[in-house]
Parts: structure tokens; sequence; C-alpha cells
């Protein structure tokens, strides 16, 4: 069985190469292959395999659920990129517009379908538990990103209202991929998938909120593309909502003219923003805040009842994101 968290990575990029799903009308099926092929992560799949492999299961027994839950989420980030109307995908032009609106609709949903099947290969006596984890994982994505789709229109979103939002689109599926991962191995308590639960959810509000920061403070060289982008956008993230709830009036002034003008460009919008957000030390503020939930992500991973060793792969991959900056 493999070790580290490398090795099962590999494992999972060579299982997703091999998959096949181009079939007629291959104008629906060539961008199902192409969304899963074009990189990424993969950390949900990988966490999946984790969860088990954590627990002593057999990871053979979770790599069709590790592999259709990057399927539902690549449909999600399929959907995601016609609303958002976002050009580009890890790099690469997005299904949406490569192929246009239409076909990114029925390609992600033909891959929600295709994840499906790979859900109905895990061992039988699991599958309406696991089930009814993946249908959760679904509606709840859902609901999240139509919370973030209902703050575009709102001026004041609070802090409480973005964390919501986070944990349900971003937070929870990596929670239940490593829930799934461990309910597969057999071996797992209550308890311990619970805490295991939470590390993953507290793990991807600190991912997001990174994300967030990364957007503006990373070095462009590293990140692959402009940074700003989520301010020319107008996205309320966790960075200029904690800026609102600090600044005085005339700062708070000074962010929301710039931040919902129409007639700045790009460079002066970003440059106005992030000088806001330097006065109020909000880059600071942040690393704070993402090490905190970081470091709750791992007192959960601390009560669950393995030996130490056992959790150094999930360890590692999760301080890994957690230095990564792209």
């Amino acid at each position: 069985m493999s070790n580290s968290y490398e090795e099962l990575s590999n494992l999972i990029t060579e299982k997703i190469n091999k998959l096949n799903f181009i079939k007629e009308p291959e104008s629906l099926y060539i961008p199902v292959d192409y969304c899963l092929k074009n990189g990424g992560k993969r950390i949900r799949p990988l966490m999946t395999l984790l969860g088990c492999k954590l627990f002593g299961g057999n990871t053979d027994d979770a790599v069709n659920a590790a592999i259709g839950l990057e399927l539902l989420h690549n449909f999600t980030l399929m959907h995601d990129d016609i609303m958002d109307e976002a050009p580009i995908r890890r790099g690469q032009p997005s299904v949406y517009k490569k192929w246009g609106t239409n076909t990114a609709i029925l390609s992600g949903d033909a891959m929600l379908v295709l994840a499906y099947n790979h859900i109905l290969e895990v061992p039988e006596d699991k599958l309406k538990a696991i089930l009814e984890v993946f249908n959760t994982s679904i509606t709840e994505v859902c609901e999240g990103q139509q919370y973030d789709m209902d703050f575009e229109t709102r001026k004041i979103v609070s802090e409480d209202e973005y964390l919501n939002m986070i944990r349900l689109k971003t937070a929870v599926l990596p929670a239940n991929c490593l829930k799934i991962g461990a309910m597969i191995s057999g071996n797992a308590s209550e308890e311990d998938i619970f805490n295991l639960y939470k590390f993953g959810e507290y793990f991807g509000l600190a991912f997001q909120i990174q994300d967030d920061w990364l957007d503006i403070y990373s070095d462009e060289k590293v990140f692959g593309k402009k940074t700003g982008g989520d301010i020319l956008a107008k996205k309320k993230t966790w960075l200029f909502i904690k800026a609102l709830s600090k600044a005085d009036d005339k700062l708070k002034k000074t962010l929301t003219d710039a931040f919902y003008s129409d007639c700045l460009e790009n460079n002066e919008k970003i440059s106005i923003v992030k000088s806001v957000y330097n006065a109020l030390n909000i880059s600071n503020i942040a690393i704070r805040e993402i090490e905190l939930y970081f470091n709750q992500a791992l007192s959960y991973l601390d009560k669950i009842n393995v030996d130490d060793e056992d959790k150094k792969p999930l360890r590692d991959l999760a301080k890994g994101l957690m230095n990564r900056e792209y």
C-alpha cells in the first residue's frame, strides 16, 4: 500500500489520465475530458485516499470514490465559470470560453452523472451511507455558490456570512472527501470521523482565506496571473470585508469608491484598494486568521485515535498547501 501523499497523488494522476470519456457525441464528452485532465491540485481525491489510509483501509477500495469526487469538483468549476463568465481556468481557456455556455452546461451535467457512476463502485455495504454524504456535498456546494452570487448584489456582507458561504462552497467538499475515505476504510469510529471532518472543514476555511490573500499579495510570476483579479471582479473577499469593518469613514469611502468604480483603470483600482488594505494592516491580520483556522484544523487531527505516524501524510499535505504560493 502506498505510504506518502506524493505516491497517492501520482496514483490519482495515473488513474485519471487512463480514463477515456470520449464517445458520441464527442462535442459533449471532449470538454469533460479536457476539464478533468487540465491539471489542478487534485486535493479532494487525494484527501479521499488519505482518509481511507489513515484508518488502515485499502486505498484501492477508495479510488473510484476519489475519482467521483474529483469529477464532482470539476462539474462545479465548469458551472462556476459560466456564472462568473471566467475565460481562464488553470491557465487555459475555460470550457465556457472554448466551447460556449450551452456546451459547458451540458458537459457539466454529464460530469455529475459520471461522478455518480464512480461513486456507485464503492463497496456495496457502504454505498447508501456514502451516497448520502455525496448528495449532502452537492447540496451544500450549491448553497454556497448561491450565497456567493447573492453577495454580488449586496453592499454589506458580514464576516460571519462570508465564513458560512466559504464553508459551504469550499470547505465541506474536502471535509466530506476525508469522511468518505474514512467510511470506506471500515475501521473509523463515529468520533474519529467527526474529528476528521472538522479537520477538513477548518482546513478548507484556511485554504479559502489564503486564496483571497494570494490574489492580492502573491508574487505574480509564481501566481501565474496578474494579482488583483478579485478586486476587478468586485468579489467581496475576506480581506475586503475585514477592511470595511476596520476602516474609519474616510478610508471606507476611499475603499468603496475605488472598489465599485467602473471608471478607474485596472491598475489604479487595484493600487487604491491595496493601499487601504496596507493602511489597515489587512495582510498580517489575514495571515493570522489563516494560521488560526489551520491550527484549529490540526487540533482536530490531533484528537483522532490513530498513531501520529499514520497522520503524517495528511499533516504533510495540509502543511504543504498552507505554504503554497499559487
